[in-house]
């Protein structure tokens, strides 16, 4: 995988970026001036992050793998630490799909009715492979989401793991993780 230079990333125009960033030259951005990205992230070949009017904040130590999607008008804020699998798909903007509308981003707005709403993924939140996150879900630290699961609008409890179509809450993850967090912060300073 070839990697944007430092230089590279500097022109494309983002909000902020942090250091030791390392964007694929396979990746598609559109209106960076809207993203902002933290230290040591690493976003592989063929991502498409697109932001709207509301932007997207991701954190410190992320990893968003092969061919994920990130777009839509609402913000989307990714907190340290967090992990997405191959073709995650996460959305802040959905079509009304019962037909009484128009959909697709061609038509006029008042021919529609988009469902713009923000989305969060706290801290060690791990997304599994073919997962789609739809408008308005908080996903709460250190959720995991099953290999093709849909995550619907609402509120994901911390340290719990959800599976299926919808989602629904598997078991309780261990919280290992914040130890290991702070241990991982110390050997890095």
């Amino acid at each position: 995988m070839a990697y944007l230079s430092d230089k590279q990333i500097f022109k494309l125009g983002f909000k902020e970026v942090g250091k030791n960033v390392k964007i694929s030259d396979k990746s598609s951005i559109h209106r960076p001036e809207k993203i902002s990205i933290g230290d040591n992230t690493r976003i592989d070949d063929f991502v498409v992050i697109s932001a709207g009017d509301g932007g997207i904040k991701i954190g410190k130590n992320i990893h968003i793998a092969v061919y994920t999607l990130l777009m839509g008008k609402g913000n989307i804020t990714v907190e340290d630490y967090a992990n997405f699998s191959s073709r995650v798909s996460i959305y802040s903007s959905n079509d009304d799909y019962s037909g009484k509308f128009m959909t697709n981003p061609t038509i006029d707005r008042q021919f529609t009715n988009v469902d713009d709403n923000d989305v969060y993924i706290g801290k060690h939140v791990i997304v599994g492979c073919g997962s789609v996150i739809l408008p308005g879900a908080i996903l709460k630290e250190g959720v995991a989401i099953g290999a093709l699961s849909l995550v619907k609008a609402g509120t994901y409890k911390s340290f719990n793991i959800y599976a299926g179509i919808p989602t629904r809450l598997i078991k309780k993850r261990n919280t290992s993780v914040v130890k290991l967090e702070n241990k991982f912060k110390s050997l890095s300073r």
